[in-house]
C-alpha cells in the first residue's frame, strides 16, 4: 500500500470516529406521582394536666402547688401510669395584683405547674383525666392522639404509594402502545418530622375537690399520608 492509499484510509477512518462513538439512544422514560393514605385506630395518648395554687406569700403559694402536684403523681403512679410517661413542661411563680383607683396592690402570688402524660391505653384516658382532677388538678387539655408504631403505617403508606405510582406508569404505557421496562428512580416526597397533631383538644376547669366524673373520649382515626414520584424505562 502506497502512501496516498495509507493517506486516504487514515482520513476514511477520522471521518467514521466520531460516529462509531456516539451512544446508543436511551430508553424513553415515563414519569408519574402516587399517593396513598394509611388509617389507623390510635393506641397512645398524651395529656397536659395543671396544677395552680394561690397564697399571699410566695413560699406557701409554692409550697401548696407542690402539695398539689405530688397528690396528682401520686394518684397517676397508683393508676399504673409509668414514671417515665410523666414529663414536667412548665412551672411558673408570679405575683397577681389588684387595680383600684389607678394604683396597683400585691393581691398574692399564684404558682403554676404543668405536667405531660403519655397514655398507652386510649380506652384509658377518661379515667386518668378523672384521677387527675378529683386528687388536685386544676385543669387538663391538650389531649391528642398517636400511633405507638407510627414507623410502621408511615412505611405501609410508602409501598402503596409506590404501587399507586407503578399502577399509573404500567396504564400511561398500555395507552401508548409499550410496557414497563423497568424501574429508574422514586422520589420520596417525605414532609418533614411532625409532633403528633391533636386529634382533639379539650380543656376543664374543676375545682380539685368537686367531683370528678369520668370523661367520655372518643379518639377517631389517624390517617399516615405518602407520596413519590417514579420514573420508569418503557419500551
Amino acid at each position: 500500500m502506497n502512501r496516498s492509499t495509507l493517506m486516504l484510509v487514515a482520513c476514511l477512518l477520522g471521518t467514521a470516529g466520531p460516529a462509531l462513538a456516539q451512544t446508543v439512544p436511551e430508553s424513553p422514560v415515563i414519569v408519574t406521582s402516587g399517593e396513598a393514605e394509611v388509617k389507623k385506630a390510635p393506641d397512645r395518648a398524651w395529656v397536659s394536666i395543671n396544677a395552680e395554687s394561690r397564697a399571699k406569700e410566695p413560699k406557701k403559694a409554692q409550697q401548696a402547688n407542690a402539695d398539689a402536684m405530688a397528690a396528682v403523681l401520686s394518684t397517676l403512679k397508683a393508676a399504673g401510669i409509668a414514671e417515665e410517661a410523666i414529663r414536667t413542661m412548665a412551672f411558673d411563680l408570679q405575683p397577681e395584683f389588684d387595680y383600684t383607683d389607678g394604683r396597683r396592690t400585691l393581691r398574692g402570688y399564684v404558682a403554676r405547674n404543668s405536667i405531660e402524660v403519655r397514655v398507652d391505653e386510649v380506652s384509658r384516658v377518661g379515667e386518668v383525666l378523672a384521677a387527675a382532677v378529683g386528687s388536685g388538678a386544676t385543669s387538663v387539655g391538650g389531649l391528642r392522639f398517636d400511633l405507638k408504631d407510627r414507623v410502621a403505617a408511615e412505611r405501609e403508606a410508602l409501598r402503596l404509594a409506590v404501587v399507586d405510582a407503578r399502577t399509573r406508569a404500567e396504564a400511561a404505557a398500555t395507552g401508548a402502545g409499550m410496557k414497563v421496562d423497568r424501574v429508574v428512580k422514586i422520589e420520596d416526597h417525605r414532609a418533614p418530622p411532625q409532633e403528633p397533631r391533636p386529634m382533639m383538644e379539650m380543656r376543664m376547669q374543676m375545682q380539685a375537690s368537686a367531683a370528678a366524673p369520668e370523661v367520655p373520649v372518643a379518639a377517631g382515626t389517624i390517617s399516615i399520608r405518602a407520596m413519590v414520584t417514579l420514573t420508569a424505562a418503557i419500551k
